[in-house]
């Protein structure tokens, strides 16, 4: 069973989605903020990472980055999971400078999330 970390600030999206993709025979974990998800990959490494972009504590990209900084994270496929405009020119930029597999719009339907899922993990 694949094993997804969902890093969302609101309840109710990471419920959501866990729910979701737990129905979909998806191991989940779920962090609330970057901080947590980075003690989560402490112990252990999903197949991966739905993050968030705009969180308290430490923000999507600032994770991104550290996960990526670090060996037992470095090759794990993130997606960003957003609410933010996904045509801006800086998210596309960000997320290529950062190695992400993609982005995909907190608005979008739940059959979608699970398409983009398995296009980035099988």
């Amino acid at each position: 069973m694949k094993k997804i970390l969902v890093v969302d600030d609101e309840k109710e999206i990471r419920d959501l989605v866990r729910e979701r993709l737990n129905q979909n025979n998806y191991e989940v974990l779920a962090a609330a903020n970057g901080r947590e998800a980075l003690d989560i990959c402490k112990s252990q490494v999903p197949d991966l990472i739905l993050l968030d972009i705009v969180m308290p504590e430490m923000d999507g990209y600032t994770t991104c980055e550290k996960l990526r900084n670090d060996k037992k994270t470095k090759d794990v496929p993130i997606l960003f999971l957003t609410g933010k405009d996904l045509h801006h020119h800086g998210i596309i930029e960000r997320c290529k400078n950062l190695y992400v597999h993609g982005y995909i719009s907190k608005l979008t339907t739940l059959k979608d999330l699970l398409k983009k899922i398995e296009e980035v993990i099988g």
